[in-house]
């Protein structure tokens, strides 16, 4: 379960960093992101931990620049916001490696995505507020939002269906 959720945030995060260089017109850098995002898949398959911080450091770094060079500031903050959230599902995943297996490690792996899954997006959904109120609004962020309301609200749906059962 951490896994997949994992992967996800990783695709999300470089996919919302590639397509906020992408829409400016840093073509260059987008594919040195798609790069980025394929060593921190493989990474994971390799178990080098290190990667994930540096490609948290690389990812926060470039979405500051890219705010800096007043890019669409959606895609730079959920980019950032992602990357946090996959390099604490790669960080979460070293440590439960430790413990030993019970059937108390998947309701621990649950409680743990929800948590953080709500963390990101309580933050994304401000970002959106603060940019309904400039009126700013794009129609990809429309549809990146809805993507990851589905997302999250499937994952609410199992882990209330799990808790019922």
């Amino acid at each position: 379960m951490t896994f997949a959720a994992l992967m996800i945030g990783i695709f999300l995060s470089v996919g919302s960093l590639g397509f906020g260089y992408f829409d400016a017109g840093s073509y260059g850098v987008s594919r040195w992101l798609f790069v980025l995002g394929l060593m921190w898949l493989v990474s994971q398959w390799r178990r080098w931990y290190w990667v994930s911080s540096a490609a948290l450091f690389v990812i926060v770094f470039m979405a500051a620049f890219g705010l800096w060079l007043q890019m669409e500031a959606s895609w730079m903050i959920a980019a950032a916001a992602f990357a946090l959230f996959a390099w604490d599902m790669t960080e979460f995943r070293r440590r439960i490696r430790l413990l030993v297996l019970d059937d108390e490690l998947r309701a621990m792996e649950r409680r743990h995505i929800a948590r953080v899954s709500l963390v990101i997006l309580t933050g994304l959904l401000l970002v959106t507020l603060s940019l309904l109120l400039r009126l700013r609004i794009t129609f990809e962020w429309g549809v990146f939002l809805v993507i990851v309301i589905l997302l999250s609200l499937s994952q609410l749906l199992a882990w209330f269906r799990r808790q019922i059962e």
